[in-house]
């Protein structure tokens, strides 16, 4: 299972080779856990590697399972994925995709009590908490079976690690003279061997500087006694190029340092002349395990290279704008040098980064050249955001990328304003389903918001609507309609009644306040607040129309369904003759005018209303769009209410297996969908199966939202729905 590494050129064994195939520790203590640590590009992996492919290739494990262990969520799915093969049961192909927790569970007591050998490769961990069962989460470590060997790669040396240590430093002199004539030799090169041990010395052993030192004398025909002189010449101008405090011991630190701008030199020779550096300057603010190809493509980013472009290499015209094709050639002058990892086969992971390499870029830049660089690396991840995610791998990479920049970059993002990627990686959060993680995010925007514009700035007021927002959405409704009314006494304070902040936030404040349960006093909100943007904007204006929609929807919420229905007729008259029939809020409006026939007793009429509306929806958004899953869905459960079970099934089947694909397992309309199939399961008459699905489907829903979310209720009272109808059924049966 997995992906083992390529074995590098010119391999070198080592002791930590020897040491990693033991099975006895000092004291006479079986090894059951190696624990490979040391710092970045001193072979760690490639150890690994090796040693798994040994094992494997002589026949000593019947199952290895290598992770790439770069955080919790990429651990789970290799888990998951290994309980299906271990067991290859529908279940477990099941808990793969919805539950990856437990089926990593599931595989891991397998672990546990199986009497085959396996071998676990844990590669890249890089905080053992990952893998910890702190917080109530399931502990990840593999289980102590003596049939079973784990091997952990990591950068730390936590005494919480558990196992048998194994500290991987640098080459001896012996290996780094043999790593290096071994690649010279490759590319027909002999150059003396007292040249290649002082090299080897000047470099400090590191198996990364030595890889990029070699492939800089063969692109460059140097001998090894030519690049030493330029790199002591280097040095010396870069004695500021220091790596983090856990990186080299410190008699090597400069050279490494030397070693990687003479590596950018020359990558900046090489075809297209003078774009390597600009393309690293930008890869070095973003995250280093990966960085869409569509960022670093993006026209903020071909700006940069365009006015960046080093200058007196030759071979380019003054004022040449970059394109991208360009951009691409440039990441593979870093591919070619090993200062970055490009794989275009992976787009959103496109380009990896040591983070040493990062850390070096960064620190070659004067601070103000670095504060302008971040903004454009914002402006770089605003442009590559789509405003729909339709790709939740592409957002996800996009949101660590924002967290890598706005950690390296704090203070550069709030100037001359707070930059939006801010306000978008927090919504982003809340999109993919992770409600509880965009409340974090926004509480500490608003912190920060606080600290550098004080309270009443209108970016503190901007975080504070986005924090009640996701707060209502992570099932705080009343914590949101009292945060929003805060909101609104500030702003009228500050900003005056007719200001668009102080009406957005009346109009969230009412939405809110019905959420919470005041349906009517939502109504009246709208009501009044409708009555001032009429004042303002005028009948026809997008405003107006859209809080009629919600003063309809809420009077309906209040009780009048089918006053709702009639009101929406007359709304999709006016978005009609305003906006069109494929504008977005008109199709809206049909979307609640079907709704609230359905809620006033049309089921049928409701289930002909969303189907046309869903063939629209299609052609103007896409079959991805999350409107269209929704409408979807609620296609499927009008037509369940009219008494088309079997095909409400079908539709809900075909909806959890688009959702789980396009949103993924824990996203809130994909739990839904789920609900909605188990309701059509038990209208159809299984009560007790419906009653099984919902109790999974509980634990789930209280992981994601909470117990507290109305989704979470609602859930629960299905649960309690079908339990009861199973009762009488049995009841009924055996009486």
């Amino acid at each position: 299972m997995g992906i083992i590494p390529r074995q590098a050129d010119c391999f070198q064994h080592r002791d930590a080779a020897d040491a990693l195939s033991g099975t006895v520790a000092t004291g006479g203590a079986e090894v059951l856990c190696h624990v490979l640590s040391g710092t970045g590009g001193v072979g760690k992996t490639q150890l690994a590697a090796h040693h798994a492919r040994t094992t494997w290739e002589t026949g000593t494990a019947d199952l290895l399972v290598w992770v790439t262990a770069t955080d919790r969520a990429a651990i789970l799915s290799a888990y998951a994925e290994a309980a299906v093969a271990v067991t290859g049961t529908d279940d477990d192909r099941r808990l793969c995709t919805d539950d990856p927790e437990r089926a990593a569970a599931r595989f891991l007591n397998w672990a546990q009590s199986t009497d085959r050998r396996w071998l676990i490769v844990l590669d890249d961990v890089a905080d053992p908490v990952d893998l910890s069962g702190l917080g109530g989460q399931l502990a990840l470590w593999p289980p102590a079976n003596p049939q079973g060997r784990t091997v952990v790669t990591t950068r730390r040396r936590d005494a919480a690690l558990p196992g048998h240590r194994i500290d991987v430093g640098l080459f001896t002199p012996a290996e780094a003279v043999a790593y290096l004539t071994a690649k010279l030799a490759a590319q027909d090169r002999q150059d003396h061997p007292e040249d290649i041990t002082a090299l080897a010395r000047d470099l400090g052993r590191l198996p990364l500087a030595l890889a990029q030192a070699a492939t800089y004398l063969v692109d460059l025909h140097l001998s090894c006694a030519d690049y030493r002189t330029r790199l002591a010449d280097r040095s010396r101008s870069l004695p500021d190029l220091v790596p983090e405090d856990s990186g080299l011991p410190d008699a090597h630190r400069a050279t490494v340092a030397a070693t990687w701008a003479l590596s950018v030199e020359h990558a900046d020779r090489l075809r297209p002349r003078g774009l390597a550096r600009p393309m690293l300057h930008l890869i070095a603010l973003l995250d280093p395990n990966g960085i869409p190809t569509t960022v670093l493509t993006s026209p903020p980013a071909l700006a940069y290279l365009t006015a960046r472009r080093t200058p007196a290499q030759g071979g380019h015209r003054p004022g040449h704008h970059i394109g991208t094709e360009d951009a691409a050639d440039a990441l593979r002058c870093l591919h070619r040098l090993s200062l970055a990892d490009h794989t275009p086969g992976t787009p959103h992971q496109a380009v990896r980064v040591h983070a040493l390499v990062q850390r070096a870029t960064r620190e070659s830049l004067p601070d103000a050249a670095c504060d302008a660089l971040a903004r454009t690396c914002a402006d770089a991840l605003d442009v590559a955001w789509p405003d729909t995610e339709r790709d939740t791998a592409l957002a996800r990479a996009l949101r660590a990328n924002a967290a890598a920049l706005t950690s390296h970059a704090p203070s550069a993002l709030w100037e001359p304003q707070a930059h939006t990627v801010l306000f978008r990686a927090g919504d982003s959060l809340g999109h993919a389903g992770l409600v509880t993680a965009a409340v974090t995010h926004f509480q500490d925007l608003h912190a920060t918001a606080r600290r550098h514009r004080g309270p009443d700035h209108a970016e503190a007021f901007r975080a504070r609507r986005r924090l009640a927002w996701w707060r209502g959405m992570a099932g705080d409704a009343a914590g949101a309609a009292r945060a929003y009314r805060e909101l609104s006494a500030d702003e009228l304070r500050l900003l005056g009644p007719d200001h668009a902040g102080t009406l957005d936030t009346r109009h969230a404040l009412a939405w809110w306040r019905g959420m919470a349960g005041d349906a009517a006093g939502a109504a009246t909100g709208f009501e009044e607040l409708l009555t001032d943007y009429l004042r303002l904007l005028g009948p026809d204006h997008l405003h107006c129309l859209v809080t009629r929609g919600n003063l309809i929807h809420w009077r309906g919420e209040a009780g009048d369904a089918a006053g709702a229905a009639t009101a929406f007729d007359d709304l999709l008259a006016d978005h009609l003759r305003v906006l069109g029939p494929d504008h977005p809020d008109t199709l809206n409006v049909r979307h609640g005018r079907a709704w609230w026939r359905g809620t006033a007793g049309d089921a049928a009429g409701a289930a002909t209303g969303f189907e046309e509306l869903l063939a629209d929806y299609l052609r103007v958004l896409g079959p991805d769009h999350p409107t269209v899953l929704t409408a979807r869905s609620d296609l499927a459960h009008w037509r369940g209410e009219a008494g088309d079970a079997a095909h409400a099934a079908a539709a809900y089947r075909a909806l959890l297996a688009d959702s789980l694909r396009v949103l993924g397992p824990d996203h809130p309309n994909t739990l839904h969908a789920r609900r909605g199939l188990a309701r059509c399961q038990g209208t159809a008459g299984d009560a007790a199966g419906a009653a099984v699905v919902i109790e999974e489907l509980m634990a789930d829903y209280l992981r994601v939202l909470g117990p507290d979310h109305a989704e979470t209720a609602n859930a629960r009272a299905d649960l309690a729905r079908w339990r009861a109808e199973a009762d009488r059924t049995h009841d009924g049966g055996t009486a």
